[in-house]
């Protein structure tokens, strides 16, 4: 047994005074990476790995009570507090009010604040109560995951598994500052190779849809039709995972049995999350509706239809991400946010309603996405399971280290929000929001979103609720890279090649070097964004 982690058989607290400090340090550090970034680059990167690399420099400074955060479980608290913090200030706080700002409603400002933070917390909640059940499975790729949990073991043990995550390493930092999006090649190795291929494909179709059809598909809104079929039959399919009766089993043996995997969370939990989390949302929108006094503008049924609305939306929202993330890594929050809004105005909501709906569903997703990387992470480094109250107390550990980091992020958002507004700083989508709220929605695009969502609705059902073949070519559609179409469709060709010729031993390398080529590309990420916003 490692002395620097301690009684295997009992996890580590979060609430020592130690890692507190730590992840206070490490959590205001992420949370204004995070505002920076998504105010001058649009983007957000991946703050997980920096909070392990941290704990890790920590770790070796020559204090010996430093050397407690040897323990790889300390490390897991710290990355995942700073993730937390990350995307928690913003994807899912600053982005929803900054929409009600650029629409010239300052003083909703604070309720949309108020109710992203609840929506935020809500979010991480649900995924919390449903991470290891049928329907998104601890052992399920959430590749991000994976590479920061590869990343802390070899920093623990070193030896051939840290070798292979070097290896990985150099060549996600090399093909990165090449050009070659290689997050996307890395998760090629871990996803599900059905759902990875479609996104490829998505990918490929997006990127030269022009060249190839002589249409932008994008501004015909093809892909957010795709996106609506696809993600009504995923709906379903999770509901009917969850709802369906028990059937009538086979006689086993209690050997056979007890080989099998056992999810941590059972029906009862997954059905009774999502009762909770439903009647929560419908709570939020109520509050949300009350405090913004959008309720003034609308009649009693048209409100009515609203708040049922925007409860559907959020929690549609978060399972399409959840879903996408969970396969591929990557989430079309932004995307599956003006899904929403686009429907929100075909329904005909008026604009400050549209703008609350909208921050609304764009709070939720990234929260839901980030506590499942973090839970994958642990999971990993806590046996994959195997001692279930020991999974359960790290897992619950992890929960309040997220729910720190989402505080923090509110706080500083809260603090700061006002200088980068008057500043004009905004994140681009909200732009792209306002924009679209102003300008409105023709019939025409009603049309193409109910003609696209017929194929989009059956992709996905001839997949099935395993493979998610609709929404993760949906996600594919939403997004402007080809390069990394390329980049999936090679991993995928390479990872079939020496499956077939080095055979299933060939798994666990395999995915060690992906995992360090995602945390290469993630690592050359953040650096790089730090360098490009150090130039503005």
């Amino acid at each position: 047994m490692d002395k620097y982690n301690g009684d295997t058989t009992k996890h580590v607290s979060l609430f020592e005074p130690l890692t507190l400090v730590l992840i206070l340090a490490t959590g205001i550090f992420g949370a204004i990476i995070g505002l920076q970034l998504i105010v001058s680059l649009g983007i957000t990167a991946n703050t997980s790995i920096i909070g392990a690399l941290i704990a890790m420099a920590v770790a070796r400074l020559p204090i010996s009570i430093c050397r407690r955060f040897r323990n790889v479980h300390r490390q897991n608290f710290i990355q995942t507090s700073i993730s937390g913090a990350t995307f928690g200030a913003a994807n899912s706080l600053l982005i929803p009010i900054g929409i009600p700002y650029l629409m010239g409603k300052p003083e909703l400002v604070m309720p949309m604040l108020i109710g992203a933070g609840v929506a935020m917390i809500v979010d991480a909640t649900i995924l919390y109560r449903m991470f290891d059940s049928k329907v998104f499975p601890a052992s399920g790729a959430w590749p991000p995951g994976v590479a920061t949990a590869e990343a802390i073991i070899a920093g623990d043990q070193g030896g051939k598994r840290a070798r292979l995550l070097g290896y990985g390493v150099a060549g996600g930092v090399l093909g990165s500052y090449l050009g070659i999006p290689m997050s996307a090649f890395g998760v090629a190795f871990i996803g599900n190779i059905w759902a990875l291929t479609m996104f490829g494909i998505g990918l490929l179709l997006r990127g030269y849809s022009i060249s190839l059809f002589e249409i932008d598909i994008n501004k015909l809104y093809i892909p957010h039709g795709i996106m609506i079929g696809a993600g009504l039959v995923a709906l379903i399919q999770v509901t009917l995972v969850i709802f369906r009766k028990k059937k009538e089993e086979v006689a086993r043996s209690e050997s056979a049995a007890a080989k099998e995997y056992s999810f941590t969370r059972t029906e009862k939990d997954a059905q009774q999350t999502l009762v909770y989390g439903a009647a929560a949302y419908i709570i939020i929108s109520v509050l949300i509706a009350f405090f913004g006094g959008i309720y003034a503008e609308m009649s009693l049924g048209m409100l009515l239809l609203y708040l049922i609305y925007a409860a559907f939306a959020a929690y549609v929202h978060e399972i399409i991400v959840g879903i996408a993330a969970m396969h591929s890594g990557w989430f079309p929050a932004f995307a599956v946010a003006l899904i929403t809004l686009v429907i929100g105005i075909l329904i005909g909501f008026p604009p400050v309603a549209l703008a609350l709906l909208v921050g609304f569903s764009a709070a939720t997703g990234p929260a839901f996405a980030d506590m499942a990387y973090d839970l994958k992470t642990g999971y990993i480094l806590r046996g994959y399971g195997k001692d279930t109250e020991f999974e359960m107390t790290g897992r619950r550990h992890q929960f309040y280290a997220e729910l720190i980091g989402f505080a923090i992020a509110f706080v500083t958002v809260l603090l700061s929000y006002k200088l980068y507004f008057a500043q004009n700083l905004f994140p681009p989508v909200d732009r792209v929001y306002a924009a679209t709220i102003k300008a409105g929605v023709s019939s025409d695009i009603a049309r193409q979103l109910f003609l696209w969502a017929i194929p989009g609705a059956i992709i996905q059902l001839l997949g099935g609720p395993e493979r998610q073949m609709g929404v993760l070519l949906a996600t594919g559609l939403l997004i402007l890279n080809p390069k990394a179409g390329w980049a999936v469709l090679t991993a995928i060709l390479i990872r079939t090649i020496i499956l077939k010729v080095k055979g299933k031993e060939a798994e666990t390398p395999m995915s060690i070097v992906a995992a360090g080529i995602i945390a290469g590309d993630a690592l050359y990420s953040f650096f790089s964004s730090l360098y490009k916003y150090k130039k503005l």
